[in-house]
């Protein structure tokens, strides 16, 4: 990481809410810029190119889910959700769409600034012990996979995925053979210990995501598979797929 202030987009119509944020994280060194409303919000972002968007999910004239999308298309950027309380169904949703965390409102700043202090450094770079081989190179079946540049190539074809995505995989490889249970993973890349049974639903969606870009038939996985009654492992790993 070099000397530049992380640049942090914060979009959300609740003059208040923008406020307290931009204060907050602008005290603890961060550069914030704002946006009230999703339209705003991707013009913000196409000029000021932010390292992390915060972005609410009910605003006026474009809502956070079409933000999320747009996003999508053109950038990893992390994405944190914020969600009302009880909609269960927007945090999945903004999950499903392609955001890499959510927090529920109300909230504390104090934990936004910590979800945001993980996602950053897990995107920069996961530190795992691992069977990974010094290259960094795994090559399987038509995947190869370099843990060095965090990218990933499908039949010689660049599969975009998200620092939390790549960092998910990077786990999931490190110990390859060997099953993770939901919790673990939720602690081991998103850096928090799941205080209610849907948190880990994070962890449900961006398995379902990493399948649907690196598996052949997502729904008949044979790279990333379900450890019944724990959570996920990757297939293990032969001494051949190792070498480049």
């Amino acid at each position: 990481m070099d000397n530049r202030k992380e640049k942090i987009l914060i979009v959300d119509d609740e003059t208040s809410i923008r406020r307290i944020l931009e204060t907050r994280l602008s005290m603890i060194g961060y550069e914030v810029i704002s946006a009230s409303d999703g339209e705003e919000a991707l013009n913000t972002f196409r000029k000021e190119y932010p390292t992390l968007v915060i972005l609410d999910v009910m605003m006026p004239k474009l809502d956070g889910y079409g933000v999320c999308q747009e996003l999508r298309k053109e950038s990893d950027v992390p994405i944190i959700i914020l969600t009302a309380l009880g909609d269960v169904s927007d945090r999945i949703t903004g999950l499903e769409l392609g955001a890499d965390d959510y927090i529920v409102k109300p909230f504390s700043p104090k934990e936004l600034e910590a979800r945001i202090r993980c996602v950053l450094r897990r995107i920069d770079k996961i530190t795992v012990n691992s069977s990974i081989p010094s290259s960094g190179i795994i090559n399987i079946g038509l995947l190869k996979i370099d843990t060095n540049k965090r990218q990933v190539y499908k039949k010689n074809e660049r599969v975009r995925l998200t620092g939390m995505e790549f960092s998910l995989l990077e786990l999931l490889i490190s110990k390859a053979g060997e099953p993770f249970s939901r919790s673990s993973i939720l602690q081991e890349v998103w850096g928090y210990t799941p205080e209610r049974h849907v948190d880990t639903r994070v962890v449900d969606v961006h398995i379902s995501r990493l399948r649907a870009k690196l598996e052949n038939d997502p729904s008949n996985p044979d790279l990333i598979l379900t450890a019944r009654g724990t959570g996920y492992l990757f297939q293990k790993l032969t001494i051949k797929e190792h070498i480049i």
